[in-house]
């Protein structure tokens, strides 16, 4: 469409109807050169960007819940009174405008400033991060926000700086994200943020007591407050036959990066799983054109974690896009190029993938006399059993009011979200962690949203066609809804949070 066919943009300069300002429902319009949306609830009016800081979603088909939004792409959320982003995966506030109600007319002014600096209830002399992933850098940029100012430390296994992790499986692996747009800050961050960052670096050994780390090669670093968020690593198959070369895994960048360097002389991947590592790798390389056959041990994919119905869903979307499928079977051994299965069929392919769940990353911690249980065990403000330290994200396994059991979940939001948490609680906020999980995965132009959690349930409500990509699927067990999926329907998605958020608090 043409900019001489679209359709004008309110200009909010020149001010609009109170009457036209529905409650609680976004306006779309300009302010000179800048998109922005105004939001009246009752009497009060806010105006803020109309773009989400994450992907750029369209917060004006979003959901106001009191004097915040919530994008429809990712469920990041924004305060309508300062803009600040209040939940990942948007890290970066939008902008504030003044607005003014003259008569029956509202007006938006000029820009509002940055709110004053916070000043955190208690300052530690110095924060240890373990892990440069998704907690860990949503734990330290929260961390400035809430005004501490102490030395900041992050000691990262990678060897690069934190990144869009979802990305790797999805828009760079499909080669529609160039690399720059992967990490999560620029180098130029760390420093303004006076932020340490130290990358390639293991940590061997924790002594609570004495409050300090090892890492691998020796040195010690000591902390005042401690948050380990080493986040998950993947399961390692035993495959007799195959080379070190043949079987690539997806965590890192770098893994990311050395799957595409061989796709250019590859025509035909095997890819050993059927969850959403790799079913997302399998999407983006029929994007790059590559022959691509998946082998699991499943009856559908996805059925553990979304249902049979679901299931059969992304099963014809891969194959529509010509994925082959090897259901019901495992890869037994490998000579050479061509890969056996469990059924007796061989599959050859130029390399393997293997997306096979993966292992929270604690080896190093269970000697230090924390409580495990199938990861780190923490209470309800992200605490570990030993005072001052705390775990967030793949490593945690933390009380979930909404279930009403202890959970541990391997999502990117959710690990962002809770690395917040930990920060503010670091600084003596005492704040709860009871945010509903959420995740999406993309396939193709089909993306799924999932909130909440369900590892298993009794009844499964379909709203809607899957196969027309326009449905709600709910999970219910003995009638209390624990999840919910969405498929085209964003706002339906953000809805079904609110609601599992309000039950929660009743």
């Amino acid at each position: 469409m043409s900019d001489t066919d679209a359709t004008p943009k309110l200009d909010f300069r020149k001010g609009l109807p109170f009457r036209d300002l529905p409650d609680g429902t976004p306006v779309a319009g300009r302010v000179d050169d800048d998109d922005v949306i105004v939001v009246r609830q009752g009497d009060e009016l806010f105006a803020i960007g109309a773009h989400c800081t994450h992907y750029h979603g369209p917060l004006a088909d979003g959901l106001v819940v009191g004097d915040t939004i919530r994008c429809p792409w990712h469920h990041a959320c924004f305060s309508l009174r300062s803009g600040e982003a209040l939940r990942a995966p948007a890290l970066d506030a939008v902008t504030c405008w003044r607005v003014e109600r003259a008569g029956d007319t509202v007006f938006v002014r000029e820009k509002i400033g940055d709110p004053p600096r916070r000043r955190p209830a208690v300052s530690p002399a110095s924060v240890l991060i373990v892990g440069g992933g998704a907690a860990g850098l949503a734990a330290a940029d929260m961390l400035r926000r809430e005004g501490y100012d102490g030395p900041l430390t992050m000691i990262s296994a990678d060897d690069s700086p934190p990144v869009d992790r979802p990305n790797l499986s999805k828009d760079y692996l499909a080669g529609t994200a160039k690399e720059d747009w992967i990490p999560l800050r620029g180098p130029e961050y760390f420093s303004e943020q006076r932020i340490e960052l130290v990358l390639g670096a293991r940590v061997s050994r924790l002594d609570p007591a004495g409050k300090r780390v090892v890492l691998a090669d020796g040195q010690a670093r000591e902390y005042d407050a401690l948050l380990i968020a080493t986040g998950a690593e993947p399961v390692h198959l035993d495959l007799p036959g195959a080379t070190k070369d043949q079987v690539r895994y997806l965590r890192t960048f770098a893994d990311s990066k050395a799957i595409v360097g061989e796709l250019s002389a590859a025509k035909r991947v095997l890819v050993a799983g059927a969850s959403f590592i790799g079913l997302e790798v399998a999407a983006s390389l029929r994007t790059q054109n590559v022959d691509v056959h998946v082998v699991a041990p499943d009856r559908q994919p996805l059925e553990r974690i979304m249902g049979a119905e679901v299931g059969k869903f992304i099963r014809k979307l891969h194959e529509g896009h010509g994925v082959t499928f090897h259901l019901g079977a495992t890869i037994q051994s490998v000579s050479g190029r061509s890969a056996t299965l469990s059924d007796g069929s061989t599959v050859d392919a130029d390399f393997i993938v293997a997306g096979v769940g993966v292992r929270p990353a604690i080896g190093w911690v269970e000697q230090a006399g924390l409580r495990i249980d199938r990861g780190i065990a923490v209470n309800e403000c992200l605490e570990t059993s030993a005072p001052g330290v705390f775990a967030a994200g793949d490593v945690a396994r933390w009380p979930d009011p909404h279930t009403g059991e202890r959970i541990r979940v391997e999502h990117w939001v959710v690990a962002e979200r809770q690395g917040q948490t930990a920060a503010r609680n670091i600084l003596g906020r005492g704040e709860r962690f009871a945010l509903v999980p959420f995740f999406w995965s993309q396939h193709y132009d089909s993306v799924i949203n999932y909130v909440g959690h369900a590892e298993k349930w009794d009844a499964v409500d379909i709203d809607g066609i899957l196969d027309a990509q326009d449905c709600t699927v709910t999970y219910r067990l003995n009638g209390r809804t624990l999840a919910v999926a969405t498929v085209g329907r964003d706002k339906a998605s953000l809805d079904a949070e609110a609601r599992i958020e309000r039950k929660a608090l009743r």
